[in-house]
């Protein structure tokens, strides 16, 4: 087994654990790589899982065809392509799912891409493994926005290949499109253990339009995992929203004080949270005013 180091040090030993702390220190180290990498915000990352793990995740791709598997043959829309939910796989691949959507790695995701208050997928939706065979591409695009059945913004696509011996001559590279789709800026070969993650934004272009060249018995394998935040929700009245303690009729003298102390500490509570709020929402009126004022004078 290979000894080279891994980005992610997770341990499998019993189940994958990575410690939270550690994970975000990692994920904040490659903050500013992430932030300032063009055509948009991504990374590229090579030996990102410990090799032991990729190899095992490569050893359980489901060969056979799963209940819930969709086929793609949608031309330039996709092609060739098969996505497999990982709930359809056996307990090492449901496991490894279940560690991507962990605390974990939400922690590593908001200290690479800085965005705060992340969500996974836990229905998988356009995501898990998908394979595409000889001939399959998926046209240059910029995904969906919004999780319909969730109702949260996707933020971030983070994609891991595994893809042993993969050569050139396939095919197959990821390619990053300017946001004006006026040139290529980036092309990422699909090759073993390499992460690629970055914003989903309304023009973050990405595909491997051409078709695959591949010899018999190879497909170009990958995990695609998305990640969202929810939707704001306005509280423009100050109202709390906190827990509320009540007490009972027949409850204590000291129980209906106590609970009468916890609605104070509540609405205290709820008063601060308004203030800071309506405090963040002026900065950004002001800083908006201030960028159209200094456009005036461009």
């Amino acid at each position: 087994m290979s000894d080279v180091k891994s980005l992610l040090p997770i341990e499998s030993t019993d189940g994958f654990v990575l410690d939270q702390a550690v994970s975000r220190a990692i994920g904040e180290d490659l903050m500013g790589e992430y932030a300032f990498a063009e055509p948009y915000p991504h990374i590229v990352i090579d030996n990102f899982l410990p090799a032991e793990m990729a190899e095992q995740l490569l050893a359980h791709f489901p060969e056979d065809a799963k209940a819930h598997d969709k086929t793609y043959q949608k031309g330039y829309g996709g092609t060739h392509k098969r996505q497999i939910l990982p709930y359809d796989c056996d307990v090492y691949m449901r496991d490894a799912f279940a560690f991507f959507n962990s605390a974990a790695m939400l922690q590593f995701l908001e200290g690479v891409t800085n965005i705060r208050g992340l969500l996974p997928d836990p229905y998988f939706s356009g995501g898990g493994l998908h394979e595409t065979s000889n001939g399959g591409l998926l046209g240059i695009h910029a995904d969906f926005r919004v999780n319909e059945s969730l109702q949260t913004l996707r933020r971030v696509n983070l994609l891991i290949y595994l893809n042993k011996d993969w050569q050139d001559a396939y095919g197959g590279k990821l390619e990053l499109w300017d946001r004006e789709m006026t040139a290529m800026v980036k092309s990422v070969s699909p090759v073993f253990n390499r992460c690629v993650i970055f914003n989903t934004d309304e023009d973050s272009f990405h595909g491997h339009p051409d078709p695959l060249t591949l010899p018999d018995g190879v497909s170009r394998r990958s995990i695609a995992l998305y990640y969202y935040t929810a939707m704001p929700i306005s509280n423009d009245s100050g109202e709390s929203r906190h827990t509320l303690y009540v007490a009972r009729p027949h409850d204590s003298e000291q129980v209906k004080a106590d609970v009468r102390k916890l609605a104070k500490k509540r609405e205290k509570r709820a008063k601060k949270l308004f203030q800071a709020h309506e405090q963040q929402s002026m900065k950004q009126k002001l800083a908006s005013i201030k960028s159209r004022l200094l456009s005036l004078f461009k």
